[in-house]
């Protein structure tokens, strides 16, 4: 499975004739390539190419004293033994003049993207990655982003607002990744991710710095460090799979869900960090009968709770929360 759209550095300028014969040429011998004139232009000294393929697959090259391939497509074989990186690695005119090549027609292919423009720029990795531009698109429309009875427009104006903040750009492509690159909606992986955005919110409206991903003895990864200048607590999410039509069940999922947590990367941890379970999945009459029993996760701290895309957040909390949380949710 390819991963997010990342990258390729070559050390060395290539002329034109280079470029066409040891990239345009084997991808029009392959996949029906062909040259277009770049839509943007390129600060500096750069030549830009872009490529379009028959399959409606794009590359885009910059060369001056070094290069940078992106595509999602095949990767010619003159760009095998290339180095990867990120896309803040990339000198900022290449990057830049990139990211407007790829959203300019992500908007184009997709204009019912256009009125989220933060969103469409924080998730291009995967929106335009070759395998999983169709799922992960297909998982915010038809799946309104994994929140149940709404529509997509509301789940992502829900998004578009959080992102826009800014608060997670410097991990953009971490956090984008998390949706992964399949070619199918895998809705379990996608909803869960999409989880960590409604932690980070919540955690961001409660007044609390962020970090994610954070690296512990244990060998594990946490999900959040959320830090104020009194405060440095270890956060971790975890969703429930959202029963079908079976209020009883919902009880049974969240405890069941929690205790995968509590009897393995927690249990593992040693304590001390607080336990999300983000029932935003489930439907009104699924998350009442959670909220009216209000059953033991075998965790403490935790907090568990649901998300609308209002803005709405109501839960309960289990044990002494070590964390502020009366601002951005209703404990019930």
């Amino acid at each position: 499975m390819a991963q997010p759209l990342r990258f390729r550095y070559s050390p060395h300028a290539w002329s034109d004739s280079q470029v066409r014969s040891e990239i345009l040429q084997p991808l029009r011998s392959n996949i029906g390539a062909r040259s277009v004139s770049p839509r943007f232009d390129i600060n500096g000294p750069w030549e830009t190419y872009r490529f379009e393929m028959d399959n409606g697959d794009l590359a885009l090259f910059a060369t001056d004293e070094e290069a940078y391939w992106m595509g999602n497509t095949e990767t010619p074989q003159s760009l095998w033994r290339t180095d990867k990186i990120d896309w803040e690695a990339a000198p900022y005119p290449v990057a830049r003049w990139a990211q407007r090549e790829l959203l300019d027609t992500l908007h184009e292919r997709d204009p019912w993207l256009e009125s989220y423009p933060y969103l469409s720029w924080f998730f291009l990795p995967v929106f335009m990655s070759k395998d999983g531009r169709g799922s992960t698109q297909g998982f915010f429309r038809k799946h309104a982003a994994g929140f149940p009875e709404t529509g997509w427009r509301e789940a992502l104006a829900f998004f578009e607002e959080f992102l826009s903040t800014g608060v997670l750009d410097e991990y953009r492509y971490l956090m984008a990744g998390k949706l992964g690159t399949s070619p199918e909606v895998d809705h379990t992986r996608m909803a869960a991710a999409m989880a960590e955005f409604i932690a980070a919110k919540l955690l961001t409206e409660a007044g609390y710095e962020i970090t994610p991903e954070i690296e512990v003895t244990t060998g594990h990864s946490l999900d959040f460090r959320a830090t104020d200048e009194t405060t440095n607590v270890l956060v971790e999410v975890t969703r429930p799979v959202s029963p079908e039509d079976r209020q009883a069940a919902a009880v049974a999922a969240v405890r069941e869900t929690a205790a995968t947590k509590t009897s393995g990367q927690l249990a593992e941890h040693g304590g001390g960090a607080v336990l999300f379970v983000d029932c935003s999945n489930f439907r009104r009459v699924q998350w009442e009968r959670v909220r009216e029993e209000q059953p033991s996760v075998g965790h403490r701290p935790a907090v568990v709770y649901r998300a609308r895309p209002s803005g709405h957040v109501e839960g309960y909390a289990e044990g002494r929360l070590p964390l502020e949380l009366d601002d951005a949710m209703e404990f019930r």
